[in-house]
Parts: C-alpha cells; structure tokens; sequence
C-alpha cells in the first residue's frame, strides 16, 4: 500500500508539470472531504444558483461519493488517482481546510481558502505547545503549517478582529477577504416562519416543543488517532431528559473531527443527534437556544440574537494547558458559562435575555459586522473574474 501510494504521488508530481492548467476546473473541499457542508458549500450552491455549474466544471472533494449534491458537479473520492489528476489541472481550489503538504500547488492556480470559524481558541503559529493526535513536535507543526498557508492567494474572514490574527497565526501577507462567511448567508435568507417549520418537519422535529442545539468543539488530547476525536461532553443527558423532555427536544451536533458514534435510543423523543455529515446551518434555524464550549458556533449563531449558554466544565485546563484563549472569554461571552449539568438546567429555564443584552450588543458588534447575507455572491464574483482574467 505505502508503495502504491508513492507511486502515484510520483505520477501526480510529473502530471503537474507536464499538463496544462485547466482554468475552469473548480475544486471544492469542506472539511478534509468528511462532509459538504460549510462555506465551500455555500459558494458552490451559488453558483448552482446562477448556473455557473454548468458553465464551470466544477468537483467536490469527498471520502463518501454517495453524499448527494445539488447541480452538475462531479464528485471525486479522496486520495484516489482522479483526486490527484484534478488537482495537477485545476485552475481554482476552494477549501476551508488544509490540504496535505504533498498537494502541489501551481503558480497558474487561485487557491481560496474559506477558513472555518472565527477563533477564540489560539491557531497555528500562536500556539505554545500542541496536544492534536499525529503532532509531537510543535515546530514541525507550525513549519508545515505556514508552508502550507503560504499557498492560499486568498483568506477569507468573518471580522476586523479575526482578520487581524490570521495575519500573525498563519503569517498571512496575501489579501485577506473581510466579507463574513459563506456560509452564513442562509441565517439572513431563510431566517424566517415558514422556512424553520419546513427544516423542522422534514427532520421530525415536534413543532410545539423548545429546540436546544448543543454544539461542542473537539478537544486536542481525546483522540482515538490522527484525525479522529472522541465525544466526552462532562454531561448528564439522563439529567437534562429528566427535567427537561416535557417541553424541550435537544439536538446533539458532533464536531467533524469527532468519529464517536453514541447509542442515543435511551433518549429517543428527547435527543436528536446529527454527525459530521450534517450542515449545521439549518440546525442555528431551528433551535431556540445555542449551548456550546469554545466552538466557533458562537460567532455564527449571535447573527440570529437568540440565547447562547456555555458549558465549560473544564475551562481551566482548556484555557491554560490545551489552547489558550484569544480574548477574555469568561469576560466578553454573551451569555452565562456553566460548569455542571443541573446549573446548566436551572440557567436554561432561568435565561433571562436582558441580563445578558449589553454583553449580546457588544460581541454582535465586534464579530458579526462583516456578515450581510451576500458573502457567497462575493466569492463567486471573484471566481468568475480570476477565470476570466486567466483565460483572457
């Protein structure tokens, strides 16, 4: 296997130098190929939405080719000879993610990478020491990944705030794209009656009854391996059925790192839970309250101003072993941090909005000022016009 793979690695490198780039062959990737979600997504689902597949050749990177995806785009399985060929001939790449370090990138090729989340928790170069399952050097981390950032020719960004770390966590120095994200845009158009009834029922969802999202991030030291992270929320579901089922439904959203696969059938008419695979998007829609961690989730989900809880068992060793923070979280989270199940309950059904609404104004203010709706028409512009140049 180890020297099959050299093999074509060996023949993709000479592809690269042999073949002509291909300007209108798009290649997009949502996080390492594990789903189709996200801000690549989104641009691609704009451009279906102005026929731009047809006019474009466009391929979606994926490890499950049975994933269904709207317009004429082809989808390509990952690490197999077609993903490698694509990739010695296309003349733009559209990722929220980082590729390998053996993917080559071409002087003639437009690689915009979408990013995925505004950080709180610190990245990339910023960082200390590195806990990720597969790194035990963080010099060669941070090696890899800023010979890895330095092949992106755009960045995009949701805020002035973000855009200023990207420069120094991945020493950024291209144009950085402050525009919002991509995939945000669906918050302003769908955010509406109709729309959430529709998402609800075709998920099964009870129309009459409170929908919680909960949404953890993924912590560095719990790993099964490279890449694969385990599900150890610290929380008491039993606990949250309980006091809870009479009035409110719970939707579990796993991280896409994380590969646990959870028996939820004790909690059946209480627990609805969605992995990797899933755009959360349609699940910020739905839901009445947000409970996350130190995910990204917040920035994304304030745009809708509905409650955010923060269950941060473990705060400490995360804020000063595994990551670090940014900003003053416990200072500038716009809504209550809850280190236990039953607190996590009582704020729940204590939430009171105009506690929070100071610190609510203040983070809208500051991380959500790019975000208008139109992010992904800006992308596709900027696709259609490096072509156009390109070709031209």
């Amino acid at each position: 296997m180890v020297i099959l793979k050299q093999m074509v690695l060996a023949i993709y490198k000479v592809l690269t130098k042999l073949l002509p780039v291909n300007h209108k062959v798009i290649l997009f990737e949502s996080n390492l190929g594990r789903n189709y979600t996200g801000n690549p997504k989104a641009i691609y689902e704009e451009m279906v939405n102005q026929g731009l597949d047809k006019k474009y050749r466009c391929y979606i990177i994926l490890e499950d080719i049975n994933t269904t995806i709207p317009g004429s785009a082809k989808k390509i399985k990952r690490n197999r000879f077609r993903y490698f060929y694509y990739f010695s001939i296309a003349g733009i790449w559209v990722s929220d993610s980082r590729f390998p370090m053996y993917i080559i990138k071409r002087p003639q090729c437009t690689y915009i990478q979408t990013w995925h989340g505004t950080p709180l928790k610190k990245l990339a170069l910023d960082l200390d020491d590195v806990y990720m399952a597969g790194e035990t050097d963080i010099k060669s981390y941070k090696r890899n990944f800023y010979n890895n950032a330095q092949t992106w020719d755009y960045l995009i960004s949701q805020n002035d705030y973000s855009s200023k770390i990207f420069r120094q966590a991945f020493s950024f120095k291209k144009e950085i794209l402050e525009i919002g994200y991509p995939r945000n845009d669906v918050l302003f158009h769908d955010n509406n009656e109709d729309k959430i009834r529709r998402i609800k029922e075709m998920l099964g969802i009870d129309l009459d009854k409170k929908v919680i999202l909960y949404a953890p991030t993924w912590r560095d030291n719990e790993f099964y391996g490279n890449g694969k992270y385990k599900f150890n929320p610290g929380l008491d579901f039993s606990l949250l059925m309980e006091q809870l089922k009479d009035d409110t439904v719970v939707i579990v959203k796993y991280h896409y790192l994380v590969m646990d696969q959870i028996d939820w059938t004790p909690y059946k008419g209480f627990i609805y839970s969605y992995d990797m695979t899933y755009d959360i998007s349609l699940l910020y829609l739905i839901s009445d309250m947000l409970i996350t961690d130190y995910s990204s989730v917040m920035f994304d989900y304030s745009i809708l101003k509905r409650p955010i809880l923060f269950y941060c068992y473990d705060l400490n060793e995360y804020k000063d072993t595994l990551r670090g923070f940014y900003f003053d979280f416990i200072e500038e989270a716009p809504g209550p941090i809850i280190k236990s199940t039953q607190n996590l309950i009582d704020a729940i059904k204590e939430y009171d909005h105009s506690v929070y609404k100071e610190k609510y104004d203040a983070f809208i203010s500051k991380y959500n000022h790019a975000d208008d709706g139109k992010a992904s028409k800006k992308i596709v512009e900027l696709i259609t016009k490096s072509i156009a140049d390109k070709i031209n």
